[in-house]
């Protein structure tokens, strides 16, 4: 069994924030799951997984800006390969991420710890990380 069954995010622009992770996570093979999307009206949220299966994580419209929960949170979503590693970086890039530290090796966290690091639209930051030996 796995501990968390899905996290949840407050974003101060739902449309803005589900387009991000849309192509931020494309290259980790993670899609929109369900969409709540309705415009004008409050408690929208959008949600993100593997094909075909639940989410792991939903967006949720709160309003102003929210900023990260707090110093020290972060998420890292698990990478299949180390290229798809540098594709997360680059596709949150292009998709108005801010860069928190660029694809490489990671050895103080282990041998084959190979991430990436963004922060996202509204501060959250968000990390990628594939642990395979090469």
């Amino acid at each position: 069994m796995h501990m968390l069954h899905h996290l949840s995010l407050g974003v101060s622009n739902i449309e803005l924030s589900a387009s991000f992770y849309d192509k931020a996570l494309e290259p980790l093979g993670y899609v929109r799951v369900w969409t709540d999307l309705r415009p004008g009206e409050q408690n929208q949220a959008v949600g993100y997984g593997q094909p075909g299966a639940g989410d792991k994580l939903a967006l949720k419209q709160v309003g102003a800006a929210v900023g990260a929960p707090y110093p020290g949170f972060h998420l890292a979503f698990a990478a299949p390969t180390r290229d798809s590693v540098a594709a997360f970086h680059a596709a949150a890039l292009a998709a108005g991420g801010r860069d928190n530290g660029s694809p490489g090796l990671r050895e103080a966290y282990g041998p084959n710890y190979f991430a990436a690091f963004v922060i996202d639209l509204d501060g959250h930051h968000i990390e990628a990380v594939c642990k395979s030996a090469a």
